[in-house]
């Protein structure tokens, strides 16, 4: 039975029903729904709406539908138009009258606005959680390979010596801010709608304070006709999801080079690893290939909903129902794709021999070669033009600035002298590097600390929920 027939003399068409129908997707929300329903029966109780007694019967069915779906002794219909009507139907065919007062005073807008928010408020905590792991385990490999040499690299091209710790790190660095915008659109969500009614509020006497507050929420909606049409909050989670897959396809892309015989950084574990059906010698990241091509299945998805809500007036309109599959399927793939990265970089094996290797061509010490010349007393400029000529002079010659002979580079400036070796060598071009931020070992263990320490402060605010009714 639709919570609508009433004013409608046929019934809907099965293939037009089959499209109108979200109960495929929003079933998910089944707890969620029940949880809003407990607390605004409740509420309905308090204010004397609806009689105490029958508040409490109705609570209590619901906690029993609640039960039952999730033991699996009650399962969702799917010829159900929706979740919310699903659980009521449910609740009327065992209270009886009383099972139909639940809906007094609320719509299904502002019931379908509540859902979303719990739902989503729950899903945020969990990807929290999943980075906070990941940005962990960073810091932990950087505190390992905090002296490891490598490139650092701009346009792809070797540019400059940095350690392999200090490139983990910088990861570190975008994942905190991922959490952070996580918590930031968790604080938007976390203000109750129940009350909004279909987008003009209710006649009813309502303590909507009461019912934010034992959903969890700090504040209630204070216009009823956002409160019911604002997807703001869905928006900014996929949002907050998209850019921590950007980071992750990032990411992916390093390892997947990184893995490469052309790099050999690093070395997957087999378990995060898979063979070619044909060539006997392979072993595919496709793991990280994975994560990469997911990355623009979430940035579909937030394409999806601004496009949705862009041209919508206010308030509620049938197009919002988009929202769920959108929002749903962009957290989906980030917490799979979390699932699987972390104890990918958790067990790679690093390869930090090689790095050196790759990091001792290149000339990415030329920049400290300029820098010797300007402690000389050479302004930087002449010295940058003086260190351009001999890497040239080195790149004909086969050779390379630590094997340059001293009488090679002082036939370029009389200021070179044999110092000049130790200048460039690549622990002495790392380890100076001790500027804030930079890449010096002290540097990194320093930082790798510092984040550790922030993550044993981070904590995700909303698991408790509210009060207990």
């Amino acid at each position: 039975m639709k919570l609508w027939t009433g004013r409608f003399h046929k019934e809907l068409d099965k293939k037009t029903n089959d499209f109108n129908s979200s109960i495929r997707f929003d079933s998910r929300m089944a707890k969620e729904d029940i949880e809003g329903s407990i607390a605004h029966a409740t509420m309905l109780g308090a204010c004397g709406v609806i009689d105490q007694k029958e508040a409490e019967r109705i609570c209590a069915g619901l906690e029993g539908i609640l039960a039952d779906l999730e033991s699996g002794a009650l399962e969702i219909d799917p010829e159900a138009e929706d979740i919310h009507t699903f659980v009521e139907a449910e609740l009327t065919a065992r209270l009886g009258d009383a099972g139909k007062r639940l809906h007094t005073a609320r719509s299904r807008n502002d019931q379908v606005a509540l859902d979303d928010r719990l739902y989503l408020r729950k899903q945020c905590g969990m990807l929290y959680g999943q980075i906070k792991e990941l940005i962990e385990v960073l810091c932990k490999k950087a505190l390992d390979y905090k002296g490891a040499v490598m490139p650092g690299y701009t346009h792809l091209q070797r540019a400059q010596p940095i350690t392999f710790g200090h490139h983990l790190m910088a990861y570190a660095e975008m994942f905190q801010r991922d959490l952070a915008r996580l918590k930031d659109a968790a604080q938007r969500m976390n203000v109750c709608p129940l009350g909004s009614g279909a987008l003009a509020g209710t006649t009813y006497p309502l303590d909507r304070a009461m019912s934010a507050r034992l959903l969890g929420f700090d504040d209630y909606t204070h216009n009823s006709l956002d409160g019911v049409s604002d997807r703001d909050f869905c928006m900014e989670t996929a949002a907050a999801v998209a850019i921590a897959m950007v980071h992750l396809s990032r990411f992916s892309e390093e390892i997947i080079l990184w893995c490469s015989w052309e790099f050999k950084f690093i070395e997957l574990d087999d378990a995060f690893s898979t063979g070619s059906s044909i060539m006997p010698q392979k072993k595919n990241p496709d793991i990280a290939e994975l994560v990469r091509g997911k990355a623009g299945r979430a940035i579909g998805d937030l394409t999806t909903l601004l496009s949705m809500m862009k041209g919508l007036p206010l308030a509620y309109n049938k197009d919002m129902q988009e929202d769920k599959e959108a929002v749903f399927d962009a957290v989906d793939t980030l917490h799979m794709c979390l699932t699987a990265f972390v104890p990918m970089v958790d067990t790679m094996k690093v390869l930090p021999e090689n790095m050196r290797k790759a990091a001792a061509k290149g000339f990415i010490n030329a920049t400290d070669c300029a820098d010797y010349l300007v402690g000389k007393g050479l302004p930087f400029r002449d010295a940058y033009k003086v260190t351009g000529a001999l890497v040239a002079y080195c790149i004909d010659h086969d050779l390379t600035l630590e094997t340059l002979p001293l009488e090679e580079y002082q036939k370029f400036h009389a200021l070179f002298a044999e110092d000049v070796y130790q200048a460039i060598s690549l622990d002495t071009c790392v380890n100076g590097r001790k500027v804030p931020g930079g890449p010096a070992p002290e540097n990194v263990e320093k930082e790798a600390q510092r984040v550790l320490a922030l993550m044993q402060d981070a904590v995700w605010p909303y698991d408790e929920g509210g009060e207990t009714p």
